[in-house]
């Protein structure tokens, strides 16, 4: 056998650590890696445009798929533009490895020609930053790196000069075991003794739940049934946990709806399963507070809690729900049902008013027209802003579609990047990226890609020409909008320019034959959809003092376009309430 050089024993590891593909833009310090790639079975190099792209596809590989995703980046610039990305994929929780390639070993520190620190700088968006600086380090700095990434649900990054990556790995060298997988934590018993204490005391429990509640929609059912609580989310909670609920509460948090926000604030218990929700003037400060997280960093820097319980969420509840004594008493969840039927109810009128002849196209009517006619296991990625308004009150989880967004890092342009992420996983399944004009042009060059590699990704193209969320943060604080405005161009002629599908719609009639069409198209397409800006109103009591920054207090405000279906699943819902 050859004797490997590191950049071949480098991408050897990464094999055996399951990564299949690395995304980056090529570089003479990545050299010797890409090269190794190209010549190793079971790993593929994709081509990006932009490395920030590189970090979001990555980002959105590992979420769809749960493994170690990998990009790259060249000395200098090349790796300073991972990240953004890197910072999504890690307050996103998702196990990705960044190479960082550095500048020759003996020039570091000189000021040399890009020279710039990577292993410094990407100590605030990692788990572990590491300079490799001599062969001997790599195997064991590398496996850490994984091992940090796999283990803590986040980035490793390694910085390794092109001259290192192109001498002899040393002979002999050890193979290390790598953790691919991590386990599930169960809660210790005197920890599951005060949660049961706690909630055989309660009158009023809710629950309100969060991405940690991933693989738990069963437990969480059950447990919800037998305490007899209303369920509530936040956004990232909502593809785990909004389907088949029939004591759905609806979303608290920025773009919420329905009667999240009071169950949470009526109980006399909050139970916070898996959720980091950031937002803490949303969260009661007058009831008792019990957190279950698998990080338990996270629990108890939102609010002051009663009961901190360090484990994971499936298998806390599936301890509980042996335990816990059946409550009968409905009155509470009945209750709150009510409410949450009613505030959609309320809201919804707006949307079924002439919504099919309304010209600018209402972007409400797009992404319902759009939940109807995705596929029901469909793959959606969200740029941040309105697009995140759309996704949140119209898309229908149910059990199988995923929906991906920049939810916790709140990135512009994160859509298209996440969707070739999503669509390398899976050629055959859809992927839609519900993309706003101002996120699309921030990084327009990666269609590009979608084109090389002749990926199937769907854009749907929410082209208000203005950056509307910003507009709306910019109203409420009672300023007037400005610098918010896009000049755009005709999106779909610059896809057909690119070798893509592309179509124009002005008129809402011309929207769903649009959309059947993209859909049936084999390769990458995109949909430019003429919308509304001024498709959201917010009623006089908002306030200033309401506002911090992006905080406005959403579930306070009444959309022009309602919740789409989840009015019907609210309604079916009450059909359960006993009458008197």
């Amino acid at each position: 056998m050859a004797k490997q050089n590191v950049a071949e024993q480098f991408v050897d590891i990464l094999v055996r650590a399951g990564v299949r593909r690395m995304y980056g833009v090529v570089g003479d310090s990545l050299n010797p890696i890409v090269d190794a790639i190209r010549r190793t079975d079971g790993i593929e190099w994709i081509q990006v445009r932009h490395e920030e792209t590189a970090a979001f596809a990555a980002g959105a590989e590992a979420q769809i798929t749960g493994r170690l995703a990998a990009c790259a980046g060249s000395c200098g610039p090349g790796n300073l533009h991972l990240i953004n990305g890197l910072y999504d994929a890690h307050r996103s929780m998702a196990p990705v490895l960044a190479l960082a390639s550095h500048i020759p070993s003996g020039e570091i520190g000189l000021g040399y020609f890009q020279e710039t620190h990577p292993d410094r700088l990407f100590t605030e968006c990692s788990h572990y930053s590491e300079l490799i600086s001599n062969p001997r380090q790599m195997p064991r700095v590398l496996q850490s790196a994984i091992q940090h990434a796999i283990g803590r649900s986040g980035v490793g990054v390694v910085s390794l000069p092109g001259d290192i990556a192109s001498l002899a790995a040393p002979a002999k060298s050890v193979e290390h075991a790598l953790v691919t997988a991590r386990p599930t934590v169960r809660p210790g018993d005197g920890e599951i003794e005060k949660l049961v204490r706690l909630i055989d005391e309660a009158d009023r429990v809710t629950l309100f739940c969060g991405s940690g509640t991933a693989g738990a929609h069963a437990e969480v059912m059950e447990f919800a049934e037998r305490v007899k609580a209303p369920v509530g989310h936040a956004l990232r909670g909502k593809e785990w946990i909004q389907y088949d609920n029939p004591f759905d509460v609806g979303m608290s948090g920025l773009l919420g709806y329905g009667a999240a926000y009071e169950a949470t604030h009526e109980c006399d218990l909050l139970i916070l399963l898996g959720t980091d929700f950031p937002y803490n003037a949303f969260l009661p400060d007058d009831v008792k507070i019990v957190q279950v997280d698998i990080r338990p960093e996270h629990l108890g820097r939102r609010s002051q809690l009663d009961l901190a319980v360090w484990g994971d969420v499936r298998e806390t509840l599936r301890v509980l729900n042996t335990r816990v004594r059946a409550k009968s008493d409905r009155r509470f969840l009945d209750r709150m049902l009510k409410k949450h039927a009613d505030a959609l109810e309320g809201v919804v009128k707006a949307y079924t008013r002439k919504v099919e002849k309304h010209t600018p196209i209402h972007p409400e009517y797009v992404a319902a027209v759009l939940d109807e006619l995705a596929d029901d296991d469909a793959v959606f990625t969200v740029d941040t802003g309105m697009c995140n308004v759309w996704a949140a009150r119209y898309l229908s989880p149910n059990g199988k579609r995923r929906i991906i967004g920049s939810f916790s890092h709140g990135s512009m342009a994160n859509a298209l990047p996440q969707a070739i992420g999503a669509q390398f996983v899976d050629r055959r399944r859809q992927v839609v990226s519900m993309s706003g004009d101002g996120g699309f042009s921030m990084l327009m060059g990666d269609f590009l890609t979608l084109v090389q590699y002749d990926l199937p990704v769907k854009v749907v193209l929410f082209n208000n020409s203005s950056l509307g969320m910003v507009e709306l943060e910019m109203m409420v604080s009672g300023l007037p909008s400005y610098g918010t405005t896009n000049r755009n161009p005709d999106f779909s002629a610059i896809a057909r320019a690119a070798g893509a599908y592309g179509v124009r719609v002005e008129r809402p009639k011309q929207l769903t034959g649009a959309l059947k069409d993209a859909f049936r198209h084999k390769g990458p397409a995109l949909v430019d959809i003429v919308t509304d800006p001024n498709a959201l109103s917010i009623p006089p009591r908002i306030s200033a003092e309401m506002v911090t920054g992006f905080a406005l207090s959403a579930s306070k405000i009444v959309l022009d376009g309602g919740v789409g279906r989840m009015v019907q699943m609210a309604r079916s819902n009450l059909r359960n309430v006993p009458r008197p």
